[in-house]
């Protein structure tokens, strides 16, 4: 994925979309104050510049899917693990909620289940069917949509074809309106994603940690200069 800081306007759409497409709950005021409010990817502001003339700016955080995920080796339980696809994944049923794997990540993206999560009527109605949801005492996190990823594969598979760039998205970044999120393979040198990753304006959250993330942001520019590389 590709982030152009320069796009986001703070709307937080990606937010929603988020918990409506993956079945996140929201914990309420009073848990929030506690610090466990749960948001598969979030929405920070930083302020630049002094009063009268503030600018602000504001970075969408969320997993950053790492090739050398500090959260993999310190489950006991295997339940966190990386996919052939590049996807740091985890196994709700693997889980007992140890959360070793929330204190070894860096980019706090990694949230625990308190409590069974659920909806007041008729918001339950709006569950998504091809998302589990998440039971008490388990880790949960950001998959990348990965069940928009499997149905868009199994269906390229049934029609006996390759995957094509853009065929799938994930809900954040279909929802954001002005196009700040960007989503694909990064192995396909010709997709717009590894266009953008290729871009002079590209940077890794933390990448001097050495995780490898796999999440790109493109510094303040032009959309015209990162596409162009």
């Amino acid at each position: 994925m590709v982030v152009d800081l320069d796009r986001c306007t703070g709307c937080e759409a990606c937010v929603v979309a988020c918990h409506a497409e993956n079945n996140v709950p929201t914990v309420g005021e009073d848990q929030a104050a506690r610090g466990r409010a749960m948001h598969w990817i979030r929405v920070e502001r930083y302020w630049e510049g002094d009063f009268p003339n503030p600018r602000v700016r504001f970075q969408p955080v969320l997993c950053q899917q790492c090739d050398d995920a500090p959260c993999e080796p310190v489950c006991p339980t295997y339940a966190s693990y990386h996919t052939p696809e590049g996807l740091n994944a985890q196994v709700y049923n693997r889980c007992i909620g140890t959360r070793f794997c929330a204190n070894a990540c860096p980019y706090n993206v990694r949230f625990f289940n308190f409590y069974n999560p659920a909806w007041d009527k008729p918001l339950d109605l709006q569950l998504n069917p091809d998302v589990s949801v998440r039971s008490v005492g388990v880790m949960e996190k950001c998959t990348f949509c990965v069940q928009r990823i499997k149905s868009a594969e199994i269906q390229a598979e049934a029609e006996k074809r390759d995957l094509k760039d853009g065929e799938f998205n994930t809900a954040c970044a279909q929802s954001c309106a002005s196009k700040a999120l960007v989503f694909g393979d990064l192995n396909d040198p010709n997709s717009e994603v590894s266009r953008l990753d290729r871009s002079h304006r590209a940077t890794k959250l933390l990448g001097e940690l050495g995780t490898k993330p796999n999440v790109t942001y493109l510094e303040r520019g032009s959309w015209q200069d990162a596409t162009n590389g």
